[in-house]
């Protein structure tokens, strides 16, 4: 099946599969490239910045870092599930360009990605790594290293958390609506690019379930514990840094 411009087979999956493409933004709004460039000189059109304080205060996380790692996860998450999604349902997936995909900072699934233009691209592991890790999660690992010294191991392992949760909510779907064809392609892809040299080490997949290696940092923040898919059992009591990777 081809994609067609408003990757409407996404829409049953839920807002986090959702990608806007009909129509203009409700107002002008950054790319992502721009959020993975240097920061601004002034903090309100940092959009990177700004998405890390809006989820600190909604968290009221006492570290950036723990708010840097969230709000990545939750981006690794959109991009994952569009692109997974429409690999399952289409057999391809739309180019992801960074100058191409605006993104609202302060929004929330679905409304807060838009691309430009869908250029349909072929749907196996290496175009998805292309388009995905390499495009999209290295710039946005760097520009969070650089800027709230998130370690490198606990942020690949959000992606590969974020990456398997998508899989396992599409294969429930599909499960549900009688595409085993479509769960059985989510599988294989998901299999193949947790083995890819960014993904491989972060966690465990068995059938659906993951198990990563590191810590995302939740349980530091007040009221937060530890995530279905943690490296821990119950939140620690150690020192933070000596568990964030």
């Amino acid at each position: 099946m081809d994609l067609d411009p408003d990757l409407a087979a996404l829409g049953p999956l839920g807002g986090f599969f959702v990608l806007r493409t009909a129509g203009a933004a409700p107002r002008p709004l950054p790319t992502l490239a721009q959020a993975y460039a240097e920061p601004a000189r002034e903090p309100r059109a940092d959009p990177l910045d700004f998405r890390v304080r809006k989820v600190a205060n909604a968290l009221g996380a006492p570290e950036l870092r723990i708010a840097a790692s969230v709000a990545q996860q939750g981006l690794a998450a959109r991009l994952w599930s569009v692109t997974l999604g429409c690999a399952a349902l289409y057999g391809s997936v739309p180019g992801l360009d960074p100058r191409l995909l605006h993104w609202d900072p302060d929004g929330s699934a679905p409304d807060d990605l838009w691309l430009a233009r869908v250029r349909p691209l072929p749907a196996d592991p290496a175009t998805i790594a292309d388009v995905v890790l390499h495009g999209h999660l290295q710039p946005l690992t760097d520009a969070l290293r650089a800027r709230y010294r998130v370690a490198a191991g606990l942020l690949w392992g959000n992606a590969g958390s974020a990456l398997a949760g998508a899989a396992r909510q599409l294969d429930q779907w599909a499960r549900a609506g009688g595409r085993t064809d479509a769960a059985a392609r989510a599988r294989a892809l998901t299999t193949e690019l947790l083995r890819h040299p960014l993904l491989v080490g972060t966690g465990t997949l068995t059938g659906t379930a993951f198990r990563r290696r590191s810590c995302c940092l939740y349980y530091r923040v007040p009221g937060g514990g530890v995530c279905g898919d943690c490296c821990f059992p119950r939140p620690p009591r150690s020192s933070p840094r000596a568990t964030s990777g």
